[in-house]
């Protein structure tokens, strides 16, 4: 397949749906031989019929992201059959929102696993072949919970900022060695992962595959951070710059949403 990407591989972390499949399916059409990291195989394997139907090829690596062990064996299992590794995107996640007069230890460290770990797993595994040939891209996909909290995310807002801070140090350690590190501050996404939370206008959930061509967007032009769309790309920026302000406008206008039984 011709492509920017073409004969570049890339490991791409929540594969099975959302961000992660459309991104997987994105680099595909471009030309990338794309890995597929995520838990359930049955879902990885529909996914690598999408990218085959499109010329592509995919590699389906079933695991739990959760467990170093397992994302190391992906990574390591991706440069036995290609022989590198140019793109990392690690999109897994599990979205926890408990209020925090409800809040436990556990709820956090739950969302610690899969939304951090998960994504520190990742990129450890990928750095040292990604610094040795002194070229790569990391693409970090946190959230616009990770720049700016909303009640009742705690757990998933801990989370989401610790990954934009890695990112952050990421970014500026790596640049010397040729490693470009994107990451990426979405609204909310019409996934599984929230098909359960209605939400108000303003925060109207977008598509994955917006996200999706946002991030080839940024591999082709190594941006450093993506937030999007428009309004909450201007929500974030009054926000830090109003932190009062940004509060009133997530209590008026509901930014929280309703759960759906």
């Amino acid at each position: 397949m011709a492509g920017k990407f073409c004969g570049q591989v890339a490991v791409v972390t929540g594969a099975s749906s959302g961000i992660g499949r459309a991104t997987a399916l994105a680099l595909a059409r471009e030309g990338a031989r794309v890995a597929l990291v995520a838990r359930r195989e049955e879902r990885l394997r529909a996914v690598a019929e999408e990218v085959e139907t499109l010329g592509g090829e995919a590699l389906v690596l079933p695991t739990d992201v959760t467990r170093r062990e397992e994302v190391e064996r992906a990574v390591a299992d991706t440069v036995a059959h290609w022989g590198q590794v140019d793109v990392l995107v690690a999109s897994a996640g599990a979205y926890i929102r408990v209020p925090v007069l409800q809040m436990t230890v556990a709820d956090v460290e739950r969302s610690i696993a899969v939304n951090f770990y998960g994504v520190l797993y990742a990129v450890l595994a990928v750095l040292p072949h990604m610094a040795a040939r002194r070229s790569g891209h990391i693409v970090l996909v946190s959230s616009a919970d990770g720049k700016k909290g909303i009640p009742p995310d705690g757990p998933y807002v801990a989370a989401k900022f610790a990954v934009a801070g890695l990112g952050d140090i990421l970014r500026q350690e790596l640049r010397p060695l040729g490693i470009a590190v994107t990451t990426v501050f979405p609204g909310r996404v019409d996934t599984p992962m929230i098909a359960h939370l209605r939400v108000p206008w303003i925060s109207a959930k977008i598509p994955p595959e917006a996200v999706a061509r946002a991030i080839l967007r940024a591999l082709r032009r190594r941006t450093p951070e993506v937030i999007l769309p428009f309004q909450v790309r201007l929500f974030v920026y009054v926000s830090a710059l109003f932190p009062s302000l940004g509060d009133w406008f997530t209590r008026v206008f509901h930014l929280e949403g309703w759960e759906e039984k």
